[in-house]
């Protein structure tokens, strides 16, 4: 298999992490196929400056595709919490036993609860103030991409090998059919010599046997450009190089479905070439349409891989 992977169009990963104040937020990546690589960003609100810091990543990462990025962030409790000022309290205390020493009273002891509703003794605890919570969540998210990104095409990888051994198997089989069809290449002509023969009695009866060696010549050139050595020859090439893209991996998509039109072209010709022997019990009509088949099969693989 290539040195470089080859990557199918279609993964999905999921980041689970928590900013400061203990904010947790959850990261997901999901991509499918596409002609080029457009992203598609749901963030919360007031949160917009991450889409192009992760834009420049994602792009590092990923050549084609449609992705689409989501962030949800998950505060447990936000709002502020009551507090004592311990500061008040122990004046409370000190003043108190300073009077009970004072005035002799012994065996006194200062109310707590008195004390609680002292002026100043509670506070509510604000919360983080809003900017520098949502600086931290950010700097969090952005950081999460990477191994998001790591994570997304590993799967991709993963698809994309399965991939790649799939087609492997069906340009195997492609090539079967060229070959089997490139047998039948000696008994395509003599078929389609035979064919003009005989057309060309029915035509000029008598007359044939008087020239027939020029009405021959004649058939034979007809024969001749009805052969499809030529395009059973550029099939074999565009499968042989379709096989060593493969081998070199990397982004592949367009060039292998570039190959494919290349091959559809040709298989298309060849049904042309040979559909007027087809009923010679050659089964040439079910080997081209079988040759198509195979190079459609390839194409609907080949829309998926990056």
């Amino acid at each position: 298999m290539s040195d470089l992977p080859i990557r199918s169009m279609t993964g999905f990963a999921r980041i689970t992490a928590t900013a400061p104040g203990n904010i947790d937020f959850v990261l997901t990546v999901k991509s499918v196929n596409h002609r080029y690589l457009d992203l598609q960003f749901f963030l919360p609100g007031g949160m917009d400056a991450l889409e192009m810091q992760w834009r420049k990543t994602i792009k590092e990462h990923v050549g084609r595709g449609h992705v689409e990025v989501r962030l949800s962030v998950h505060r447990e409790n936000s709002a502020p919490s009551p507090q004592y000022n311990p500061a008040i309290i122990q004046a409370y205390v000190d003043a108190f036993r300073a009077a009970s020493h004072a005035h002799k009273l012994r065996g006194a002891q200062p109310d707590l609860n008195a004390a609680l509703r002292l002026p100043g003794v509670w506070s509510m605890e604000s919360a983080r103030p809003e900017e520098e919570e949502q600086a931290g969540i950010e700097l969090a998210a952005a950081a999460a991409m990477a191994p998001a990104m790591e994570s997304l095409n590993a799967m991709r990888a993963q698809e994309g090998q399965a991939l790649a051994a799939e087609l492997e198997r069906t340009l195997g089989r492609l090539r079967e059919h060229v070959d089997e069809l490139a047998s039948l290449r000696a008994c395509m002509q003599q078929a389609q010599t035979e064919r003009l023969d005989q057309k060309m009695r029915e035509m000029l009866g008598d007359t044939f046997a008087l020239d027939r060696d020029r009405i021959l010549q004649e058939a034979a050139l007809l024969a001749e450009r009805s052969d499809v050595e030529e395009e059973l020859a550029r099939l074999r090439a565009h499968i042989d190089q379709f096989l060593r893209l493969l081998q070199q991996g990397g982004e592949l998509g367009k060039k292998l479905d570039f190959l494919l039109q290349e091959m559809t072209r040709e298989a298309n010709t060849t049904l042309s070439k040979t559909g007027n022997i087809a009923t010679r019990s050659l089964g040439i009509t079910e080997l081209g349409l079988a040759m198509k088949s195979e190079i459609e099969k390839t194409r609907e693989q080949v829309q998926n891989l990056e």
